[in-house]
């Protein structure tokens, strides 16, 4: 197994953390893990994008242009990154502020509404759990019992007391998921 991943956002989306979690649950499931987190200065608000790969062999290199799968949460990682799914691969994006659908059809597209989910849950905060839990309904490539280990080594323990509202997230993530035509 080799799944090589782009989530890219807006930073504060949570595109790096919900990598760094992929990463570490990766690890706990004994995989070769590489995580490339990639951000402009402005950190919020700026652009961010993360490359994960999780593999079953030794990882040649971090540097990858064309992936298993995109995670796409907003336009211009939408209008970058569209043409990097390999053929056959995924794109799984989040349709609120996206203005420009993909067109693809030689990649499985689907949507996750994990924008207007999570203002409906307890907290916004959410967003990328909700979006990594739908990641996770079509590649099953970690446990979601990994996911939570990797939340708890991710997460300060300050914050540990939200884990079961992610948990929650990314179980509700795996439900509301759907393929866009």
């Amino acid at each position: 197994m080799n799944e090589e991943i782009i989530v890219a956002g807006f930073g504060g989306q949570g595109v790096l953390s919900m990598g760094k979690i992929l990463a570490y649950a990766g690890m706990m499931q004994n995989m070769e893990v590489s995580w490339m987190p990639s951000y402009g200065p402005e950190m919020r608000g700026g652009t961010a994008n993360v490359t994960v790969i999780l593999s079953d062999e030794r990882i040649s290199s971090p540097v990858v242009n064309q992936y298993d799968t995109a995670i796409i949460l907003n336009q211009q990682s939408m209008d970058k990154f569209e043409n990097a799914v390999k053929p056959g691969g995924i794109l799984l994006y989040d349709p609120n502020g996206i203005t420009r659908h993909p067109v693809r059809k030689d990649v499985q597209i689907y949507q996750v509404e994990a924008a207007t989910e999570a203002s409906r849950m307890t907290t916004s905060k959410t967003f990328n759990m909700i979006v990594l839990g739908a990641y996770l309904k079509l590649k099953p490539v970690v446990t979601l019992e990994n996911v939570v280990h990797g939340l708890k080594d991710s997460l300060p323990e300050r914050h540990h007391h939200l884990i079961p509202v992610n948990e929650q997230a990314l179980k509700r993530g795996m439900e509301i998921v759907k393929r866009y035509a």
